[in-house]
């Protein structure tokens, strides 16, 4: 094929893997750096521990195994930092949004090329979901650690509710539309920003973003690349904030890092699918719990007298 033919061929689809294989090699970059900037000796506690534990690696696949399956990954990691206490409050927003990026770039190369969705909604929701987490992780990597307490406990009990309400149907089951124009694509684009700058506070977007795509009368199928791209998307960009902070922890990020993308390709093209209702409530239950763990967490800083 020739490169007038090629051209012909070419839709905002190749466009959008062309774009996310430069905003990878963007984000790898930044990445590498602060591993260089670690081994020089980083005074800030959450670059010193770097090393990729097989906890950590562990926690990386185990949840992007799930996350690749439709369950989310934010709020379930959360609940193991906070369980095995492997990563401070403060860190975790940071953590969560370096460490799962590449497993959020592998689902989008796979959902993208797999499940047909309309060019335009794709992305013009995308780009809203970047614009927001550009904001977002800008303002939440300099907030104290029990403002990203109370942040993280109200936006998970949030999601357990959304959750909840996709579990007993209590939400429309979405149309058969493959995108939207007028009112309801700027009703998205709106709703995608703030799940963006949401996102970069430590609650997945893959829940609401779905919901709210149902709630168009889309097909929820037709979710999948939406959500997954908007992360991937977005991802790069708010860990680059995160980093450039040291808002995160480097060794817990990249435990995460490397257990993903074998998880992401072992569910997407090996397991594709399983039972997964009881796993859901289960997620519900502990996410309910982690969100009452960290409001309490907050209320107990704030009742502790200030160091004289």
């Amino acid at each position: 094929m020739d490169l007038e033919a090629w051209l012909a061929t070419f839709d905002a689809r190749d466009a959008l893997f062309v774009a996310l294989a430069g905003f990878t090699v963007f984000y790898l970059t930044v990445l590498w750096r602060a591993v260089r900037v670690a081994r020089r000796g980083a005074p800030e506690p959450g670059m010193q521990d770097r090393a990729p534990t097989a906890s950590r690696i562990a926690t990386g696949a185990v949840t992007n195994f799930f996350d690749t399956l439709g369950i989310g990954s934010f709020a379930t990691t959360t609940s193991i930092f906070r369980f095995f206490r492997m990563v401070p409050d403060e860190l975790i927003p940071g953590t969560l949004n370096v460490g799962h990026t590449m497993g959020a770039i592998t689902q989008t190369f796979i959902y993208t090329t797999l499940v047909p969705v309309e060019s335009t909604t794709l992305v013009s929701m995308i780009a809203a979901a970047v614009a927001g987490s550009w904001l977002g992780a800008g303002v939440v990597a300099s907030w104290p650690r029990r403002r990203i307490q109370v942040g993280m406990g109200l936006c998970l009990a949030g999601a357990a509710g959304l959750m909840f309400l996709s579990q007993t149907g209590l939400i429309p089951g979405g149309g058969e539309l493959l995108g939207v124009s007028g009112a309801r694509l700027a009703i998205a684009v709106g709703v995608n920003f703030a799940l963006g700058a949401l996102m970069t506070l430590g609650i997945g977007l893959y829940a609401p973003c779905l919901i709210l795509v149902s709630l168009l009368g889309m097909n929820p199928t037709a979710g999948f690349p939406i959500m997954m791209g908007s992360c991937a998307f977005l991802m790069p960009i708010s860990s680059a904030r995160f980093i450039q902070k040291r808002a995160f922890h480097l060794g817990a990020a990249l435990g995460l890092l490397i257990g993903s993308i074998p998880a992401v390709l072992v569910a997407a093209f090996i397991v594709k699918s399983l039972p997964l209702a009881a796993v859901r409530w289960l997620v519900i239950v502990v996410v309910l719990y982690t969100s009452v763990s960290m409001l309490q967490s907050a209320r107990r800083e704030a009742a502790a007298p200030a160091p004289a």
